[in-house]
């Protein structure tokens, strides 16, 4: 099933991402479903939580004002941990009292995910598996509960993610145009993509290709955009030849086009300042600031 679908209606789920980006991306998308919806979201911390939260405000989600009146609340990684050193029925038992305490607090619902890798180690000699089974249990039980269970390839074996997913009825896919482990581009839309990561010689190629590919759709497309929007919110690195690269190729697009890249970060912005970009007529760069999260505007 697609990612949309699924993050909104499946009450228990797994995702195999197949890079930290993606990782980032499912699970920024699953809490900020929970939060919109008013429900009482957990992230289970095992020293991951500072990129879930910037992938957060890179959305722009606003994040400060659900930590402060506890809708978001982070489970520090000695709890995480320390949760696959008890015994089940305890693990039951912590699960239901998370649930009872979003109830009880009026929440819409209960929404919990998070990086638990640790437990793949059996540190209590208990598969990980079986922690899953009465994880179901618990969620099949209670009608306002769902649950994102995470397994990417860095922090489990293949054999691992295939028990695991053998045990989940829903799996949360999301199908990237690219991905290589350090960018990452998923398409929003005709002309539209989204670019999360780092740019370097290694695939700054795939941006000429993405580039003149999705100039060509627009072209073709009847009543498309004029613009080709390339989101670069969660781009953290860009080298000075693609960027270049980028420039030249914008001032090819006819007079009736242009490259718009929005949420572009300041050291991004700084690079393509350093290749003439405000020069390309055909280029336009809508630069955001890096709100903090504690610093990020959120209207009560």
């Amino acid at each position: 099933m697609g990612a949309t679908d699924e993050l909104t209606s499946a009450d228990h789920a797994c995702a195999v991402p197949v890079s930290d980006e993606q990782l980032w991306e499912l699970t920024a998308a699953f809490l900020a479903a929970g939060l919109a919806r008013g429900e009482k979201v957990y992230y289970f911390d095992d020293g991951t939580s500072d990129a879930v939260l910037g992938r957060l405000v890179d959305d722009r989600v606003p994040v400060a004002g659900p930590l402060r009146r506890g809708q978001l609340e982070i489970v520090t990684s000695d709890v995480t941990r320390g949760a696959f050193h008890a015994p089940l029925p305890a693990v039951q038992e912590l699960l239901n009292s998370y649930i009872d305490l979003s109830e009880r607090d009026g929440w819409a619902g209960f929404r919990m995910t998070g990086q638990m890798s640790y437990g793949a180690a059996r540190p209590a000699g208990i598969p990980l598996s079986s922690y899953d089974a009465v994880l179901d249990e618990v969620v099949r039980k209670r009608d306002s509960a769902r649950a994102l269970c995470l397994y990417d390839r860095t922090r489990y074996t293949d054999e691992q993610i295939e028990e695991m997913r053998a045990v989940h009825r829903a799996e949360v896919t999301a199908p990237a145009a690219y991905d290589d482990g350090l960018l990452r581009i998923t398409r929003t839309g005709l002309g539209r993509a989204r670019l999360a990561g780092e740019i370097d010689h290694s695939n700054r190629p795939m941006i000429t290709t993405l580039l003149l590919g999705d100039l060509d759709k627009v072209l073709r497309a009847p009543n498309a955009p004029n613009d080709i929007v390339l989101n670069l919110a969660s781009l953290r690195f860009l080298d000075v030849t693609t960027a270049v690269s980028m420039v030249q190729v914008a001032e090819g697009f006819p007079d009736t086009h242009r490259l718009v890249l929005t949420g572009v970060r300041p050291r991004v912005q700084r690079v393509f300042d350093r290749c003439g970009a405000a020069f390309a007529r055909q280029l336009a760069i809508e630069e955001l600031p890096e709100p903090g999260v504690a610093e990020e505007e959120d209207p009560e």
